[in-house]
């Protein structure tokens, strides 16, 4: 880990955003999000992504086309992916679309390639959840020789064959950043290590610590693959204000009917305000000031050997305002305080 090379990102869903106490509609809301990552750039923000969902409220299901509209509004910040559905997506399409996006952002595109925990996607496009793993592990093995290869010859059983295809436009010499994200399992953990491509860990509740396994994990199937050192990511939740009071309010309004929402949905806790207090304190909440969330993002890097950590900064309904705010201070006190952190660290 090098702390003045320390990257910070912002990650968006495409939730639909609030302005003047009313929600804005989808159109609004890609609007806001190009307008975002144009403010991002400007604070010295490091990368902005857009994940892949097909859910009421998210936006963001045709991310190419919105990188492409950000590509077109900002000069130097990397344009990527929070997660990309891989195992739905079509990897010859894949392809083409960040290739072209990489041409036009001369050469800022980037992406996180997942299994999928919201699985709306595999009815939607006809696929079957039982092939979940095969789906993923097919998908990736031609994707990754799409881009390190310059004719490909492939079959398999989850697409149409491929003999000597070139793809156009060709991406830059060795492909694009991929990194694979990665919830818990350690399969996926020891994959993205076999095909030497950089690990991001969605880690959006417990202890970060937890993970430092995974990471120790990944680090070891590097060195038995005879890959080359490759960077870890972190992807969490939060919010930054200019005080810790304003934060925990102003989120605890807008997490709590969306993780109770998820809690029906999926089974688990319903959210109470002594364990989300916890969560800012201990779990994967990044939740405060810009000192108090600079500190944590420091802990987190230094305990989990992180060369990178992506902020989700929107939740359904957050005012435009309060997102905003959290961008600006983000990219101008954040970020130069934790690479300040980590290199004191280091000197210590």
């Amino acid at each position: 880990m090098n702390p003045q090379g320390f990257e910070i990102g912002l990650n968006s869903f495409g939730d639909t955003a609030s302005s003047g106490g009313r929600d804005l509609s989808g159109a609004e809301t890609l609007r806001l999000l190009v307008d975002e990552a144009r403010r991002a750039e400007d604070a010295g923000i490091d990368v902005f992504s857009v994940g892949e969902h097909y859910r009421p409220g998210h936006n963001d299901s045709a991310t190419p086309v919105l990188l492409a509209a950000m590509a077109t509004a900002t000069e130097r910040i990397a344009l990527g992916t929070s997660v990309t559905v891989l195992s739905t997506n079509d990897p010859v399409r894949l392809y083409h679309e960040f290739s072209t996006l990489d041409a036009v952002s001369n050469g800022r595109a980037q992406l996180v390639l997942g299994r999928a925990s919201a699985t709306e996607s595999f009815p939607l496009f006809g696929y079957d959840l039982a092939d979940y793993e095969e789906l993923f592990e097919e998908k990736l093995d031609l994707f990754m020789r799409l881009q390190r290869e310059e004719a490909v010859t492939w079959s398999g059983t989850t697409r149409a064959p491929l003999r000597d295809h070139v793809a156009q436009p060709r991406m830059r010499p060795g492909g694009i950043p991929t990194w694979i994200g990665v919830g818990g399992s350690p399969q996926s953990v020891i994959r993205a290590a076999n095909y030497g491509l950089p690990l991001m860990l969605a880690i959006i509740g417990g202890n970060p610590q937890r993970f430092a396994g995974h990471v120790d994990l990944y680090h070891r199937a590097l060195s038995q693959a005879g890959n080359a050192p490759q960077p870890v990511g972190m992807h969490s939740l939060g919010l930054v204000a200019d005080t810790d009071e304003e934060a925990r309010e102003t989120w605890w309004r807008f997490w709590e009917p969306v993780v109770t929402d998820l809690a029906n949905e999926r089974g688990f806790y319903a959210p109470t305000r002594a364990r989300y207090e916890h969560e800012i304190a201990e779990g994967a909440l990044f939740v405060g000031s810009p000192e108090t969330v600079a500190q944590k993002i420091a802990r987190s890097a230094r305990d989990l050997q992180l060369d990178r950590f992506d902020l989700k900064y929107d939740i359904m309904h957050l005012p435009r305002e309060a997102r905003a705010r959290t961008i600006e201070l983000l990219g101008r006190e954040v970020a130069p305080r934790v690479r300040e952190l980590l290199s004191l660290e280091r000197a210590a």
